[in-house]
């Protein structure tokens, strides 16, 4: 019923299927790995530069829905968001430093 060229294909069909397993599984990572320890925290924040924005950002109270978890968010990280260029140019025609800038004069929520 089934001719040769089923059989060729069906064997194709699952070593692609083997290897993009393979792949994925390669891919994957450690939640454990990118916990970071005591050593590795203290090693990072001695590498890290100092912030570029110094002015405290906008409560999160102030807004509603998906702009106001972005304030709590930006409150809770700001030294990451300080190390981020913000992409809507702000630095050119705001006078902003970082994408931490956009949090602190309510340019984000726009």
């Amino acid at each position: 019923m089934f001719g040769l060229k089923f059989i060729r294909y069906w064997w194709v069909a699952a070593i692609l299927v083997l290897l993009a397993l393979g792949i994925g599984l390669a891919s994957r990572t450690e939640p454990t790995k990118l916990a970071a320890g005591p050593a590795l925290s203290a090693g990072a924040a001695a590498a890290a530069p100092a912030r570029r924005e110094t002015r405290a950002t906008l409560d999160p109270a102030r807004f509603v829905g998906k702009a106001a978890l972005a304030h709590q968010v930006a409150r809770e990280i700001p030294d990451v968001l300080d190390q981020l260029y913000c992409y809507c140019e702000c630095d050119k025609h705001t006078g902003h430093k970082s994408l931490l800038s956009c949090f602190t004069d309510g340019h984000a929520a726009t």
